[in-house]
């Protein structure tokens, strides 16, 4: 049995050598669609790293109002756990 498997081994191997080595490599059918498609209406310039267009700019929160939110937050959470203990007395 060992035999049997190590020459479907080497007949794999020579497969793939034989098809990496083929003068003509069909395109995938990815490439195929999207050569169809770019042949009559071709893609416009596209920036190196550019932003989408449907995602919208934020502003960014200055470093002392996301730290207001965060304390304001901590306070409320001690205030509440405070009147819970409270109301248990």
């Amino acid at each position: 049995m060992p035999e049997r498997h190590e020459q479907d081994d080497q007949e794999r191997e020579f497969d793939l050598k034989w098809a990496d080595n083929a003068e003509h490599k069909e395109p995938s059918a990815r490439a195929r669609m999207l050569a169809a498609r770019w042949k009559e209406n071709p893609p416009g310039p596209v920036p190196f790293r550019g932003e989408p267009d449907h995602v919208a700019r934020r502003q960014r929160r200055s470093g002392w109002v996301s730290t207001a939110i965060v304390f304001g937050c901590v306070a409320g959470v001690i205030v509440l756990l405070g009147y819970v203990n409270f109301r248990t007395y």
